[in-house]
């Protein structure tokens, strides 16, 4: 089954996103629209990694944890510098982030951490409650490269 670059996915959502954002913005005001607009993005990432979760060989690992990466960085989304692909660990710095890049070109640079970045961590609890995210301060908020994006899976 094809999968669409997620690059390709987010510059589609953000399109619709935008302008429902920024009515929000006006009629309940910019605290409560990145709320709701932060809620649902995090659901959202849930049910996605729940759905990769179901297409995992027999129980989720983080091999397969690690295979939507090309879907991740298709088109050069992403640039990373992996650090360690093991059993229960992928650490890597990213050098680049066209999300970020693309959410500043469509004047949504403001929200793009909503859109993107706050939804890795919420993917992770859907795929697998096992599996945690630690991330430095991403791109889009206003790093040079992320140092140390590092997905682990605890098996105990």
């Amino acid at each position: 089954m094809y999968e669409t670059p997620t690059l390709t996915k987010r510059r589609l959502q953000a399109q619709i996103i935008g302008p429902i954002y920024e009515e929000m913005m006006r009629q309940i005001g910019e605290d409560k629209a990145a709320e709701i607009l932060d809620t649902a993005i995090r659901n959202a990432a849930i049910a996605e990694g729940q759905y990769f979760a179901e297409k995992a060989a027999s129980q989720t690992s983080m091999r397969d944890f690690i295979s939507p990466y090309d879907l991740w960085t298709a088109d050069g989304a992403l640039e990373i510098d992996v650090l360690e692909a093991s059993e229960t660990r992928f650490d890597f710095n990213v050098i680049r982030c066209r999300y970020a890049e693309l959410y500043k070109d469509m004047a949504l640079g403001k929200i793009g951490q909503l859109l993107s970045c706050s939804r890795d961590g919420t993917f992770c609890e859907g795929y697998d409650p096992n599996i945690t995210l630690k991330r430095d301060q991403p791109i889009m908020a206003g790093a040079h490269a992320v140092p140390s994006v590092t997905p682990t899976q605890d098996r105990t």
